[in-house]
């Protein structure tokens, strides 16, 4: 096989997890661009929807959904519509994710497990789910979303349990991929640094954060979307046959400091 070849996702059916806008929009473009159908599974339903058509029009088919992957009933349920409408899945990328900020010692417990339960259970529920059909066949890839906050404290913003969840993200891929690597299942993950989102976009602007961010980034400026999805085709795709348990930084070079 050709080496490009080996990064072809036709005929396979992707999951892409809270990918209505942002990052999670832009890897699902990417994963059609590369031949594979796309499902996207998100809490607010009219933009899984739109999202869906919109990258329907690459020619590939798409699904939008609406779902709370933070109930594992649902995640499973989520897991079952796609194999029966698209098949598979063969691939699924777990980016739906959160952050609150708050100092540690004023965190309410309602804000430290709503990013408990978007970032670390519902991975958890929505890796477990698809394995379930990935183990059957004896192939799949599974790819994690976690941060450079799962290795490094994001300044000056306090996020301890944002910093939390990331750090298990990447340990959880590790486990996942111990577990599953010789049953056909390769599970890493991508841990993006500041990325130029429309929900990022404001904090860049403000002297507070944008400086700090941007200031400590060796390459000088945030990542765009776009530039996470040969990435994560190449984590979906055989071009990554014999890596699994790895996590994969982009992060402009924030982490070398």
């Amino acid at each position: 096989m050709r080496v490009l070849d080996t990064f072809k996702l036709d005929g396979r059916v992707a999951v892409v997890t809270g990918a209505a806008q942002g990052l999670g929009k832009a890897m699902a473009q990417a994963l059609a661009e590369a031949g594979a159908s796309i499902a996207i599974p998100d809490i607010n339903g009219p933009g899984a929807h739109q999202a869906a058509q919109e990258i329907g029009e690459l020619g590939v088919k798409t699904l939008g959904m609406h779902y709370d992957l933070t109930d594992r009933e649902q995640a499973w349920a989520m897991i079952d519509e796609v194999h029966e409408k698209l098949g598979g899945p063969n691939i699924i990328v777990n980016n739906a994710g959160i952050t609150r900020w708050s100092p540690a010692e004023e965190m309410s417990l309602e804000d430290w497990q709503d990013v408990v339960r978007i970032n670390l259970d519902a991975v958890f529920f929505c890796s477990q789910a698809a394995a379930g059909k990935m183990l059957a066949t004896g192939r799949g890839a599974i790819v994690n979303i976690a941060s450079m906050s799962g290795f490094i404290c994001n300044y000056p913003q306090p996020q301890s349990s944002y910093h939390a969840t990331k750090a298990a993200v990447v340990h959880l891929t590790r486990s996942l991929a111990a577990e599953w690597a010789d049953r056909g299942v390769r599970v890493n993950a991508i841990a993006p640094g500041y990325m130029n989102t429309g929900l990022a976009a404001p904090y860049f602007a403000d002297p507070k954060y944008g400086p700090n961010w941007v200031g400590r980034t060796p390459m000088g400026r945030p990542g765009e979307p776009e530039e996470l999805g040969p990435a994560v085709v190449y984590l979906a795709s055989d071009a990554s046959s014999f890596m699994t348990g790895h996590t994969l930084i982009l992060d402009g070079g924030y982490t070398c400091w």
